[in-house]
């Protein structure tokens, strides 16, 4: 169980694909060196060949879904080896087993959620029985139940079949426990920094809260889990640590007034009701944190918000105004709306023009608003002449995110803006928020990462089947939650700290 670990863009995309012969075969490019994969050369074989060797799970699993239902997608690959039908029965209903997939044999891939998704993609990788699987953030878009559960299904599948897992991942918190062997890259120099997980996690400068914890206060070895963080914790003298009184930080919001009002919205898909009584407020200055699992009605809030998506009853006002004639056009004048795939907000050619084409939907001047300036904030500056499709999924993200902040509105909608993002990133991010909310701006973010929304929140609100079960500040929410509840209040229960820095350490 390999973890490869690295920087926004320090390549660990390319490295994965250089492995089953994407690279150079579909993307182009020039290598130098040798790579060799089951004692195969990917540059030399094709890779229909280095398939029947390495599965690859994208990113984005729907992108590589080629078929409609769960069964087909998965019988696809052997369809193309023309395996014969008798043999190819045997193999998908085996796969379907080991993966827990044979409930959801009929189901159509649209109407999975994020995890079963990305078991179906695994599966579909899985049955031309290779001996290696990869996967490129595999949970980027799942909440901690499923991205435990997908984990744990790899770790079996790791263990008892001998199968040879690599996983890119920023996510460190979730998966360093699993892993057997770490990866480094940085762009910045040549070569990797390899090893024991603990022993490289000494040497290099990303690591999770339990880590950057363990270093501040010296603890050798380092703790990868919460278990070993606990057994060390109780060794250690920290005032407060063991009071048992919740200390939570007093977020001053009473002179800010709402910006968005939500009031009893319920919204019918074609799947039913989504959206059930919600009511809620999104105030000027704040930042408001929304987090639920996957399926809970997040993103079609979100949706609803900027006028994509229209409520059955109820209404949403923006600044006192009702949105319900307005065009999505001209919710987005004041509202800025940051969608799961930044894919979907790139049309250009070049990253700056990105920005260029919002201030010139909006009449405005580069002058008032230079470019340059707001991608050297996103940490891009650098990337303003680059063809925007070509960059990392994190870079991707930055330049979306710029496109629709160029104008500075006055309330941000942002679902699940972390994906792809390293800690640098993430910790730039949250700078930018919180300069924009002390600006006056509204902010919501969607979010599955639970050590993010600790570090970014004024309010936290969870949500589940399509209605809001609590609400309050981070330190209630995120301490009382069994599922969102970060790494530093899992060590130190009953204090309010959620962050490495809130620990008192002399």
């Amino acid at each position: 169980m390999v973890l490869l670990l690295g920087a926004s863009g320090s390549g660990k995309s390319t490295l994965l694909r250089c492995v089953n012969g994407l690279v150079p075969h579909f993307s182009g490019g020039t290598i130098n060196g040798e790579i060799r994969v089951a004692g195969l050369d990917p540059v030399q074989e094709s890779p229909q060949m280095m398939s029947q060797q390495v599965g690859f799970v994208f990113q984005d699993p729907e992108t590589q879904f080629v078929v409609d239902r769960v069964e087909d997608e998965i019988a696809f690959a052997l369809e193309n080896i023309a395996l014969p039908e008798g043999e190819m029965h045997a193999r998908v209903n085996e796969t379907m087993q080991l993966l827990e997939l044979t409930g959801l044999r009929n189901r159509r891939l649209e109407n999975l959620s994020g995890g079963e998704r990305q078991r179906v993609a695994i599966a579909a990788s899985l049955v031309l029985r290779p001996q290696i699987l990869i996967l490129d953030e595999p949970t980027s878009q799942l909440d901690p139940q499923s991205a435990n559960e997908l984990l744990n299904m790899l770790v079996r599948l790791n263990a008892e079949h001998n199968l040879t897992v690599i996983l890119a991942e920023h996510r460190l918190e979730r998966i360093l426990p699993f892993a057997d062997h770490l990866i480094y890259m940085d762009r910045t120099k040549p070569g990797v920094i390899e090893g024991n997980p603990r022993q490289v996690q000494k040497e290099v400068p990303i690591n999770p809260p339990i880590v950057v914890l363990g270093k501040s206060l010296g603890w050798d070895p380092l703790p990868l889990t919460i278990e070993e963080g606990r057994r060390l914790v109780k060794s250690v003298k920290l005032p407060g640590a063991h009071s048992g009184v919740m200390q939570i930080p007093h977020h001053d919001l009473g002179q800010h007034q709402p910006y968005i009002q939500v009031e009893s919205l319920d919204v019918w898909l074609s799947s039913g009701q989504v959206l059930q009584e919600i009511n809620l407020e999104i105030n000027s200055g704040e930042v408001l944190v929304l987090m639920g699992p996957n399926g809970a009605g997040k993103s079609t809030l979100v949706r609803c918000l900027v006028g994509i998506l229209k409520a059955k009853n109820g209404r949403i006002l923006v600044n006192g105004e009702d949105i319900i004639k307005k065009s999505v056009a001209e919710v987005c004048q004041f509202v800025g709306y940051l969608p799961q795939d930044p894919n979907a907000l790139l049309f250009a050619d070049r990253v700056v023009d990105e920005l260029l084409i919002t201030l010139q939907n909006h009449h405005l001047s580069e002058e008032d608003y230079p470019p340059e300036l707001l991608l050297n904030e996103l940490g891009i500056g650098d990337k303003c002449d680059l063809y925007p499709r070509d960059l990392s999924t994190g870079e991707r993200q930055r330049v979306a995110l710029g496109a629709i902040t160029i104008t500075r509105p006055r309330a941000l909608l942002l679902d699940e803006p972390t994906r792809g993002l390293d800690y640098a990133a993430k910790q730039g991010l949250v700078q930018l928020v919180h300069d924009w909310s002390d600006e006056g701006m509204a902010i919501l973010v969607v979010t599955h990462d639970v050590e993010m929304a600790a570090n970014i929140a004024d309010r936290v609100v969870l949500m589940e089947d399509g209605r809001i079960t609590k609400r309050g500040t981070p330190a209630r929410v995120l301490s009382e939650s069994e599922l969102f509840t970060p790494q530093i209040a899992q060590l130190f229960p009953g204090t309010g700290w959620l962050t490495p820095g809130d620990v008192p350490i002399s």
